[in-house]
């Protein structure tokens, strides 16, 4: 009641679910002063990348920046998860320093899961997943408003037989339409490529988590974001997901729920039948991108340019000088261990050991 000998007491609180929280906690005189903590931008991700990488070794040619430009959405937590886990991969192979190549390797496992490469697939699951993986690669390459493909592989990773990754360019902060509809777009075209290549009675179960992530983000368009002309600028989520105390038990009506159904069915075929088109018109590269992905399993966003175009993912030119480079280069793994001076002082000291 304000009148207790408590003076000089400050409470401080974290959550990451305000909406869930008692309104009498947050009524005046609770907790006063709300701060609310995002994501670091590029330039926090380089300074935490900083403090969690202090006591690692890290190679000549490790740069943060590029680090923390190349994560875009890691929080603190998956910066320092990223940092041991390249950590862990340079001492598996006994390097005794951490390069950009483990940083690389280590954020592939972060952002796509662990590689199964024990994991047995026959030649028709492998090529269907070349395929699939196809179309989701050539739709985010063509069209201008889905982020850039970082990279494409068919190595089953974490819980998938193939993955197509994508990264903004910069921190996002905000969606639009035309932007939701290229990603519904990239998003089916798993399935449009695997009914363009082998038939609507031969898909394969392989699109179930690609139609978990459009019925999702067709839902938020509807329900919450306004994008829909039939449903209106209605704010219909705690329909949807539940009461949480802001609508007094809000209620949707049977005509609404039948529209907004039609309206995420349509939102849906859209992005399909785009893709399928976008699969049709650019065959050759679809077929080179999927044979691309049998014989290398991986590539990268500028090795599926290459391969569309009929070229190999690595010029000759940079393979002959990268080798010659790369010959006349010292590995880090060749660098001398180090051993205890010996000395009258006795300090323990280090000093680098000749190589024999």
């Amino acid at each position: 009641d304000g009148f207790e000998a408590n003076e000089g007491v400050i409470i401080i609180a974290a959550t990451n679910r305000k909406d869930v929280l008692d309104p009498a906690l947050l009524r005046p005189g609770r907790f006063d002063r709300q701060v609310t903590v995002g994501n670091p931008d590029i330039k926090g991700r380089e300074k935490i990348l900083g403090v969690h990488a202090r006591k690692t070794p890290l190679g000549p040619d490790v740069d943060l920046r590029i680090i923390a430009r190349g994560t875009p959405g890691f929080s603190g937590a998956d910066l320092a998860n990223l940092v041991n886990e390249a950590a862990l991969t340079a001492a598996r192979i006994g390097r005794r320093f951490v390069t950009m190549l483990d940083f690389e390797s280590a954020k592939d496992k972060v952002m796509m899961g662990p590689e199964r490469r024990s994991m047995v697939m026959t030649a028709e699951q492998k090529e269907m997943t070349a395929y699939h993986e196809a179309g989701h690669a050539l739709v985010g390459h063509l069209l201008p408003k889905c982020d850039p493909v970082y990279k494409a592989t068919i190595i089953p990773r974490g819980g998938a037989l193939g993955m197509v990754m994508s990264l903004p360019e910069m921190d996002r902060l905000n969606m639009f339409k035309d932007e939701c509809h290229q990603r519904l777009a990239m998003t089916m075209a798993g399935k449009a490529a695997e009914i363009f290549k082998y038939g609507p009675d031969s898909v394969s179960n392989g699109p179930a988590g690609d139609i978990q992530q459009a019925s999702a983000l067709a839902r938020a368009m509807v329900l919450q974001w306004g994008m829909s002309d039939k449903v209106g600028n209605i704010d219909y989520s705690e329909a949807a997901q539940g009461y949480q105390g802001a609508t007094a038990g809000f209620s949707v009506s049977a005509n609404t729920k039948e529209t907004v159904e039609q309206e995420v069915q349509t939102f849906i075929q859209d992005g399909y039948d785009w893709a399928l088109k976008i699969i049709t018109e650019n065959e050759e590269k679809f077929d080179r991108l999927a044979q691309g992905l049998l014989e290398y399993e991986t590539l990268t966003g500028e090795e599926i340019e290459r391969v569309m175009n009929g070229e190999p993912p690595q010029a000759p030119d940079d393979e002959d000088g990268g080798a010659a480079v790369e010959k006349d280069k010292p590995s880090l793994t060749d660098i001398p261990k180090a051993k205890k001076k010996s000395g009258p002082s006795g300090d323990g000291g280090m000093e680098p050991e000749p190589s024999a």
